[in-house]
């Protein structure tokens, strides 16, 4: 039934204007949040960060208790924990980052001039590792999940706030993570903005579509389908194969471009995560 109900949508769905425009990215970034602050009126702008419970009154009571004893606090406590452990040689994350990596995780993704990349907080906790001898990390849950969930938690409210420098290279970039945003993949035949731009705010069965508006803000998050803590490539995976499409490599360069063409969407929007849904 899920699956009729997901083709039925999809056909009805056509993709907005700006997406077949050249690269542009302000322009695209005023047009993204237009559509959505026209779409539902009612949803002030900063609430967008709280995705489907800024769209549902009762699953927003839920939230609301929920909140009482924050899910992912457990993963707070635990990144922070091995976030301020040292590796063998002697050096910490905070040796890695700007501010030591206190209330930074507002400025990624980031463009790295060096390698001509796109670099994911996730991709600069490993390439931290691997400065100092350690191996990655699996960049979907576990230990990346918890120590991001800490970094993310010291940016809280902060702005939103990643860079498109004006190098082709970034320009590339943001260009081929709006393009996997918004083309059609797997059996289902379903991009990312069937569900979260057109259907954004749609029931199906007891799920609410969140908009694309605000999504990467709450990330990390705890999901209770999950029961635990995971990165926002952890819920790419994850859509992928609900549309029956052949995931990409967590550290590909096709999820680090649509990370930053959804993190550019939502600048000016404050940090939420991390969060918490269904």
């Amino acid at each position: 039934m899920r699956r009729l109900l997901y083709a039925a949508l999809g056909l009805a769905l056509a993709v907005p204007a700006w997406a077949a425009t050249r690269t542009n990215p302000a322009a695209d970034l005023k047009a993204f949040q237009s559509y959505f602050h026209k779409k539902f009126p009612q949803v002030a702008p900063n609430d967008f960060v709280n995705g489907p419970y800024a769209m549902d009154a009762s699953m927003r009571a839920q939230w609301n208790d929920i909140m009482q004893f924050p899910p992912f606090q457990f993963s707070i406590d635990n990144g922070k924990a091995l976030f301020n452990a040292a590796f063998p040689d002697g050096h910490h994350y905070a040796d890695c980052f700007a501010n030591k990596g206190i209330g930074i995780t507002q400025n990624y993704p980031q463009f790295d001039a060096k390698t001509g990349k796109i670099v994911t907080l996730e991709l600069a906790i490993n390439h931290c590792r691997a400065e100092h001898g350690q191996p990655p990390l699996d960049m979907s849950a576990g230990p990346m999940a918890d120590i991001e969930a800490y970094m993310t938690s010291t940016s809280d409210g902060k702005i939103i706030n990643v860079k498109i420098p004006n190098d082709p290279r970034a320009l590339a970039d943001y260009a081929a993570g709006e393009q996997y945003f918004y083309s059609r993949r797997g059996q289902l035949n379903f991009s990312c903005a069937s569900c979260h731009v057109q259907g954004a705010g749609d029931h199906l069965r007891s799920d609410v579509l969140a908009p694309a508006l605000g999504m990467t803000a709450s990330f990390p998050i705890y999901r209770s389908t999950w029961g635990s803590t995971g990165t926002l490539v952890r819920r790419f995976i994850e859509c992928n194969s609900q549309v029956r499409a052949v995931p990409s490599k967590p550290d590909s360069d096709a999820y680090s471009n649509l990370a930053y063409f959804l993190a550019y969407m939502n600048n000016g929007l404050p940090v939420a995560g991390p969060g918490e849904r269904p």
